[in-house]
């Protein structure tokens, strides 16, 4: 049964079933065999995109579907349901754009935006360094300016898409002075100097590729830096504002397909002569991932809200970003319990939502530096 979703237009409502409809045509089936095969499924992705729904958060004059966030995130959740790599590669790809549509120029925005929202375009975001992780502050990667160009040096980890994705939102030293000097480029994929490591071995989405990214002299037209000089790491932190949203989101979907899995073999499976189902102990334990789903989905559809309306979300997407990944992991944990030993094997999904699980806990900001965001906002300003 199809979860019940904030559908503030009919529109939005064929939006939703338009996506259903994709997901369970081509990201359901696909998604076990690629993720044992590791291939990425960038033919999925164009096909998103140009079902018009890589652009969906972004302004209709450049091809984007001027949606609602807390309509983006519901989108993002169903895809999750089907195929979380999936759903993390259009988040990864939001991510990417934002810079551009919130930061660049009237001509930016024109001449590079549209190939982007329709998905002809994916997109990479690049701040991660091999010794600066969750303190992105301490990035070293360098950026020099050499007449109408920079130079940019260093690399980057833990990038989603390295290697695959068409232009990489990178955020570079151009001066001294911590976070304040720091600034923000655009490079396309086929710059001079670009390169990338082998991807990573992971735990789980293996169909989306992980690689370190190396930038050796690469230059890039002053034209391609998105925002002033000293300005990338405020564009990092609000594009992280909006990405961890996008993460809660993709939990909450994998939190939910591991609900309905184990809802449905526990009516299934029979023990001492009644579904499994029946008895309390699993009936509990169902219960208690009901809610765990459903208050992190309430979470992220509150800090949703308070950005559409121009509120400031900060401290809504940690608390939604913690507690729907440590929720998903939790739900998952006990969907691989529900199923017995058969959770255990490959031969049901539950093993690969586990193991898909715990990186949401990981990416995006640790749970740890949400925890530290969330207590900061309190000695600041109070509950």
């Amino acid at each position: 049964m199809p979860v019940a979703r904030i559908t503030p237009t009919p529109e939005v409502g064929d939006l939703f079933t338009l996506v259903r409809d994709i997901g369970d045509a081509e990201l359901r089936p696909r998604a076990d065999p690629a993720e044992a095969s590791g291939d990425y499924p960038r033919d999925v992705l164009r096909l998103i995109g140009r079902s018009g729904l890589l652009g969906l958060p972004y302004d209709d004059d450049v091809g984007g579907g001027a949606q609602p966030y807390e309509v983006y995130l519901q989108v993002l959740e169903e895809l999750a349901m089907r195929w979380a790599t999936v759903a993390l590669g259009v988040s990864v790809h939001t991510l990417a754009c934002w810079p551009l549509a919130a930061f660049g120029t009237a001509e930016q925005r024109k001449r590079w935006l549209p190939d982007m929202v329709s998905g002809e375009l994916s997109g990479a975001y690049c701040l991660s360094e091999p010794h600066a992780g969750s303190d992105a502050a301490a990035l070293s990667t360098r950026a020099v300016r050499d007449g109408e160009h920079y130079v940019l040096t260093g690399t980057k980890a833990w990038v989603t898409h390295g290697g695959q994705a068409d232009f990489y939102t990178v955020f570079a030293r151009t001066s001294d002075g911590g976070s304040r000097g720091i600034s923000c480029f655009l490079v396309p994929a086929d710059a001079g100097g670009l390169s990338f490591g082998t991807p990573e071995r992971k735990m789980g989405l293996n169909a989306s590729p992980t690689t370190l990214v190396y930038l050796d002299e690469v230059r890039v037209p002053t034209e391609r830096r998105l925002g002033d000089e000293g300005d990338g790491f405020g564009i990092a932190l609000q594009a992280l504002d909006s990405g961890r949203l996008g993460i809660a989101a993709i939990a909450t979907g994998l939190g939910q397909a591991a609900l309905e899995a184990s809802v449905s073999y526990a009516k299934e499976r029979e023990q001492f002569g009644q579904p499994i189902i029946t008895h309390q102990g699993v009936g509990f334990m169902l219960a208690d991932m009901a809610a765990a789903v459903e208050s992190a989905r309430a979470l992220y559809l509150t800090a949703a809200s308070r950005r559409d309306a121009g509120l400031a979300y900060r401290h809504q997407a940690s608390v939604a970003k913690l507690v729907a990944t440590d929720n998903a992991m939790r739900v998952t944990t006990d969907a691989v319990q529900v199923f017995g030993g058969a959770g255990y094997v490959r031969d049901y999904p539950v093993e690969r939502y586990f193991r898909e699980a715990k990186v949401m806990q990981i990416f995006e900001g640790t749970n740890q530096i949400q925890r530290l965001v969330i207590a900061r906002d309190l000695e600041r300003n109070g509950t």
